[in-house]
């Protein structure tokens, strides 16, 4: 029994490894919400999806970075697919390890310290959408 615990311990330590890994850049988190708001079989645009709206940045830069980098990580990893041409990404097998860290925190936004949401469009959006309407 301690040995099945063991490997299962190892398994999910890698596991956590690796989604803190994939959500450790912005263009990887753009991508990964905007998958989350699209319908499950639907695929995101790209460099487009990966742009943080609030931190301009050259869309060439951009798509560069995205496919030397960050998707063929986040592909590796089983988190989306993606096709270069023209360049989008949808959904991988392991999709859901990724979204349910974005659903938490989407959910928990009043509770997340304002130096992690003011300036994140999406979580200061839905701390506003949290607060009560007194009239």
């Amino acid at each position: 029994m301690t040995v099945v615990r063991f490997g299962n311990g190892k398994r999910v330590d890698q596991r956590w490894d690796q989604v803190f890994t994939a959500l450790s850049a912005e263009p990887r988190r753009q991508v990964i919400v905007s998958l989350l708001d699209r319908e499950p079989d639907q695929s995101v645009a790209l460099p487009a999806a990966a742009m943080n709206p609030n931190v301009p940045v050259d869309p060439t830069t951009l798509q560069q970075q995205l496919v030397h980098n960050h998707l063929p990580l986040l592909a590796d990893l089983g988190f989306v697919e993606w096709e270069p041409d023209p360049l989008h990404a949808v959904r991988g097998e392991r999709f859901d390890e990724l979204a349910v860290i974005f659903t938490t925190l989407h959910e928990a936004a009043a509770d997340i310290p304002d130096s992690l949401v003011t300036g994140c469009q999406r979580l200061e959006s839905e701390r506003q959408d949290a607060e009560p309407n007194i009239e």
